[in-house]
């Protein structure tokens, strides 16, 4: 079975969906699991990983929503597990909330 690698997060500084949110939640799960966090913020040079990111394993658009949330294994796989609600932030947490209280997210854990 393959090993997480980090927790790849592409977000704006700016957006109440992402920080805190969303990055805040993601930094505590990369310390739980004993993994790294790459962040993406849209609005400095990471632009380009973010766009790629996003393009190749996410939900794309030329305005994509933000914050996404990747999954990145020791084998080449990359997982995307969420991407920030547009009805509002209170959405968006309890979509992050539910991530990190899923049987996927437990098993990652576990392991």
């Amino acid at each position: 079975m393959s090993k997480l690698k980090a927790i790849d997060v592409v977000y704006a500084n700016w957006c109440p969906h992402c920080v805190p949110t969303t990055v805040e939640p993601m930094k505590k799960a990369a310390t739980e699991l004993g993994t790294k966090i790459n962040l993406y913020d849209i609005d400095t040079d990471s632009v380009k990983q973010a766009d790629e990111l996003v393009e190749k394993y996410g939900d794309w658009s030329p305005d994509y929503l933000v914050p996404q949330v990747f999954l990145e294994f020791d084998d080449g796989e990359i997982k995307h597990v969420l991407t920030g609600q547009s009805q509002g932030v209170a959405y968006t947490k309890r979509a992050v909330e539910n991530l990190l209280k899923s049987p996927y997210f437990k098993d990652l854990m576990a392991s």
